[in-house]
């Protein structure tokens, strides 16, 4: 069971990709939270697949809550909920002694000595981000109740970019967000990411993209130094989500590249509180938190699982040998992805809130 262990919030995922089920048993939330489960199921379909953009693998992602749940409010005991797989087609994964590239088929085959499930990529499979949408959905709307809001767009789709969030974005520049086929802020963009996606798929292709991630309204102090920040913690719960290759905040890389008279956020009063002229350190000084927002982005790589013919080993014969790829796959995970980048941010910062 692959475990994201907080301070106070805790969550456990399990299952397979192709198997009965995928599920969650989330372990610190308070009693007395109602639930909202027309916004946490319009939410979760955010994630689901189908569409044109997506895999065309159709799955309903209801959850059943087993337990921690009664009468639409939480218990204070631990939630346990499932998604049941009803749309398989396990004939499309036979590589047990044919590695994919770039998949964990040959990690997990040293790791647990063959005996993994890896059809549709097992336990590794994007289909746990399902469950991880379930928690991080409720963690949403916990926050929230609490005048902290989370939203994410695609930054980019390979090389093409969408603009970047306003500097103070407000609750009503998420919900806009939703209201497109693609989450872009700059409707140029969104066309030609879809182009772009749509081209790539047609090649028998993948791309990867950037998710921008933005949390509003998150109080100053929260976080510690060194190895308890904010960074530190965000980053090692947002590497957990499959295909993220990089994270980065505020500025980031980019600051790399300019004078510390550019990058530096500069102080003033604005409605009597403390705030910076710009937020080039993405709401986090020392690991504390600063009361500007949360600024992060994730790179995700393009999606392994592609039509064109590739090239690996037989492990068992040692012979170079082709492999053709079948099955039902995202031509840009990002797309997906970026409730899950939400939910994740939810999560650690919910996190931390309860301690402190």
């Amino acid at each position: 069971m692959s475990s994201q262990t907080g301070k106070k919030l805790k969550i456990q995922l399990f299952g397979e990709s192709h198997g009965e089920a995928v599920g969650v048993v989330i372990d610190g939330l308070p009693a007395g939270i109602k639930i909202d489960f027309d916004e946490l199921d319009a939410f979760l379909k955010r994630r689901a697949p189908g569409g044109r953009l997506a895999t065309p693998r159709k799955e309903e992602d209801k959850p059943r809550f087993i337990s921690g749940v009664f009468e639409g409010v939480t218990t204070g005991f631990p939630i346990c909920a499932v998604i049941e797989n009803t749309n398989t087609r396990s004939g499309d994964y036979k590589f047990k002694d044919t590695p994919r590239p770039s998949h964990a088929d040959f990690t997990a085959a040293i790791k647990y000595g063959g005996f993994a499930d890896m059809r549709g990529s097992g336990h590794f499979s994007g289909r746990l981000t399902a469950p991880i949408c379930i928690a991080g959905g409720i963690a949403k709307q916990v926050l929230a109740q609490k005048g902290i809001f989370i939203g994410a767009h695609l930054k980019s789709v390979g090389l093409i970019t969408d603009d970047s969030f306003p500097a103070m974005p407000q609750k009503e520049d998420f919900d806009a967000l939703l209201t497109k086929e693609l989450p872009v802020i700059d409707d140029e963009a969104l066309d030609l990411m879809i182009r772009e996606i749509e081209y790539t798929r047609d090649e028998l292709d993948s791309v990867g993209g950037v998710i921008e991630c933005c949390a509003v309204g998150v109080p100053s102090g929260l976080g510690d130094p060194m190895f308890d920040g904010i960074e530190n913690i965000l980053a090692k719960n947002l590497f957990g989500v499959p295909a993220v290759k990089g994270i980065e905040f505020g500025l980031g890389f980019e600051s790399s590249k300019i004078k510390g008279s550019q990058n530096n956020d500069e102080f003033t009063v604005k409605d009597g509180k403390i705030v910076t002229k710009t937020n080039n350190c993405g709401g986090i000084l020392g690991g504390i938190t600063n009361g500007m927002p949360i600024v992060l982005r994730a790179a995700m790589k393009p999606t392994p699982s592609i039509a064109k013919k590739q090239n690996t080993v037989n492990t068992k014969t040692g012979e170079q040998v082709s492999l053709e790829i079948k099955g039902r796959h995202d031509p840009c995970v990002a797309v997906r992805a970026v409730p899950v980048i939400e939910a994740v941010t939810a999560l650690t910062l919910l996190d931390i809130i309860l301690e402190d």
